[in-house]
């Protein structure tokens, strides 16, 4: 199977990746063998992959930096690299080629001394003789001052090294940066796209697959764990039974606490799978002994291990969250769908009743307010206000 297909409903970026590909394998080639430099107009040294929630930024680049260290070009298409099957591609993509560098972050920023480090790796000469990849699947989280530290690698990079960026939105990137980087945009895949690779590459359940990829708009990885994970479907089912609840004070007020409740079960989930194991190595690679004693000077590193899984709970209490809202967004997209009699599908055919009533008993100018309170509430977290305070005005405005 190609590297190039894991990017679902993405054809015309696989096309250009897959050109750019085939002009960086003909300058390794020419380099190698001391031959004058070949035309690669369609290669670039920084990339700048933007798009919408599960649009598969991040996969569209991990492909193309698994093509980049591709030793065996398909042949069958074109001799255009990403064969998916050579020690290039298949290091590549599970995370342990020498020149692929991919940073995600669990936190709620990209700090300078983590992207100082990453300018340093980048001046590096590749191991492999191809190119130096780095994969930054966050650049909206970096700090301004992150930013600017980036700015100067991307500005001036070393002969074989190649940035790929992945962010929401042009305006998440600072512009000194993204002019820069050549701009790929992808679209929200099709729903039936999305179903058809969760029954094709992960086995699931036909009718399944379909309602979870309706149910999340196209969003590959949301689909895919919504129809795997029984808590999850769980807690879009309390999501979804929020505008219910809110025709008085005290039910706006109880919902917005078990939002809240329910993203904090979420986060805790996460540390519960990770936090544990993460310390136990920690603690086994510092050399600690039975009944939990550490050698001398280790302190500081466990207590910085600690608050780094304090923020990542936080990042995942957030992230929990604008997922929930997000829900609730298309909750009352059905709703105007109705109202305005539109034939798109509804997206939560499992609550059509709760749907039908909420479009029955308001009119389409009361929904349209109520998505901008689901609107207003995304963005005063994102400016850091305290969450239950933002989620109780947010059902508050949806009760009016």
């Amino acid at each position: 199977m190609a590297v190039w297909d894991d990017l679902v409903g993405q054809e015309r970026v696989a096309e250009q990746l897959g050109a750019a590909a085939r002009d960086a394998d003909a300058l390794v080639t020419a380099h190698a063998a001391g031959g004058p430099e070949p035309d690669a107009s369609s290669m670039t040294h920084a990339w700048l992959f933007t798009g919408p929630p599960g649009s598969g930024r991040a996969t569209a680049a991990r492909a193309f930096a698994a093509a980049l260290q591709c030793l065996s070009p398909d042949r069958a298409l074109g001799g255009v690299p990403g064969c998916g099957f050579c020690d290039g591609c298949h290091t590549s993509l599970v995370g342990t080629h020498a020149d692929v560098e991919v940073i995600r972050t669990d936190l709620l920023s990209i700090g300078v001394k983590e992207t100082r480090e990453l300018v340093r790796r980048a001046q590096l000469s590749p191991a492999g003789g191809r190119w130096q990849v780095i994969v930054m699947e966050d650049a909206d989280r970096l700090t301004e001052g992150a930013g600017n530290v980036l700015l100067k690698a991307v500005e001036e990079p070393a002969p074989r090294t190649v940035w790929l960026l992945c962010a929401p939105s042009l305006e998440d990137v600072l512009p000194t940066i993204r002019s820069r980087c050549r701009h790929l945009t992808l679209r929200t895949p099709p729903v039936e796209a999305v179903a058809d690779v969760l029954v094709r590459r992960d086995g699931i359940d036909p009718q399944v697959a379909a309602a979870a990829a309706r149910a999340t708009q196209g969003h590959i990885d949301r689909a895919r764990r919504l129809a795997t994970d029984e808590r999850a479907r769980a807690r879009r089912a309390v999501v979804l039974k929020l505008p219910l609840r809110v025709d008085d004070v005290g039910g706006c007020l109880k919902a917005a606490q078990e939002l809240i409740d329910a993203a904090g079960e979420d986060a805790k989930q996460v540390a519960d799978e990770v936090d544990v194991k993460e310390t136990e190595d920690m603690r086994a690679a510092l050399g600690g002994g039975q009944g939990g004693r550490m050698p001398r000077g280790t302190a500081g590193v466990m207590k910085d291990l600690e608050e780094r899984q304090k923020r990542r709970k936080t990042r995942t209490q957030r992230d929990s969250l604008d997922l929930a809202l997000t829900d609730l967004t298309g909750f009352y997209r059905d709703v105007l769908t109705l109202q305005l009699r539109a034939r798109t599908a509804l997206a939560n055919e499992d609550v059509r009743d709760a749907v039908e009533r909420i479009a029955r008993d308001t009119t389409p100018e009361r929904t349209l307010r109520r998505i901008e309170a689901v609107l207003a509430c995304r963005e005063a977290l994102d400016r850091n206000v305290a969450p239950l305070l933002a989620v109780e005005a947010m059902t508050m405005a949806l009760r009016d």
